[in-house]
């Protein structure tokens, strides 16, 4: 993916298990890349300017018809707007499902090692990461809503159990997340709640911003399902001056 101005705006790593909030701008595009493989970005957007207006992962889904994300998919909010569109997908197939670790799954799997024995080499989980970015806002638990784990998938065998996939996203896999809206875009690095690994290796997300080309009328995005063409409609008027 190109965009008209290649130069970055800024760039950003966020540390393997460590969290990161900003607001985005509408009309930039958001890369992520999994520096070493194996990374999970587990993601939040809300509307700065109304953060009741918040990622809705069941009306993304049945809106697109399909049970993961990928290139060609736009994130809505629950007002029926778009947040955000993607425009690459290097892993294929992202995690819509299986929310965050907690406290209690990262002891029980990995054990323990706080703040105080190994300061900013601590095992966090990314419920406790995410609201800790929520709390920046005047948010917390009650607006902890399904989230996005990026880079990481998990499939339905054919009994329909879900299983973690290993090495589904190789160093170097960028996702490019075009913003629609103005967005707070929250985001943690801890590992899936299903990975089996026994060793605690959370992985690196380096974040570049762009700023993103107009949206034509035959964007990817926007021209991939009837419904996602409304949902530029809605966002466009939100906006309308």
């Amino acid at each position: 993916m190109t965009f008209a101005n290649a130069t970055p705006l800024w760039e950003e790593l966020v540390p393997a298990g460590h969290h990161w909030s900003a607001l985005i701008r509408r009309g930039t595009v958001l890369r992520l890349t999994d520096i070493d493989g194996g990374a999970n970005a587990s993601m939040l957007f809300f509307n700065p300017e109304d953060k009741l207006e918040r990622y809705n992962m069941a009306d993304t889904l049945k809106a697109q018809h399909t049970a993961f994300l990928t290139a060609g998919h736009v994130c809505y909010s629950d007002m029926g707007r778009i947040f955000c569109s993607i425009l690459r997908d290097d892993a294929g197939w992202n995690d819509t499902f299986c929310g965050l670790s907690d406290a209690v799954h990262v002891k029980a799997q990995y054990g323990s090692a706080d703040f105080g024995q190994v300061r900013n080499s601590m095992y966090r989980n990314g419920r406790d990461s995410l609201l800790i970015e929520l709390g920046k806002y005047g948010l917390g638990q009650r607006d902890l809503a399904p989230n996005i784990n990026f880079f990481s998938k998990v499939a339905p065998d054919d009994s329909g159990q879900l299983s973690y996939q290993p090495g589904h996203s190789a160093a170097g896999s960028v996702i490019d997340l075009r913003f629609d809206m103005n967005t707070l875009v929250l985001l943690a690095t801890a590992p899936h709640p299903l990975n089996p690994a026994q060793e605690y290796q959370p992985k690196p997300v380096l974040l570049t911003a762009y700023r993103a080309d107009p949206v034509a009328n035959d964007d990817l995005c926007r021209r991939s399902c009837e419904q996602n063409a409304r949902g530029f409609v809605l966002t466009e008027r939100y906006y309308a001056v």
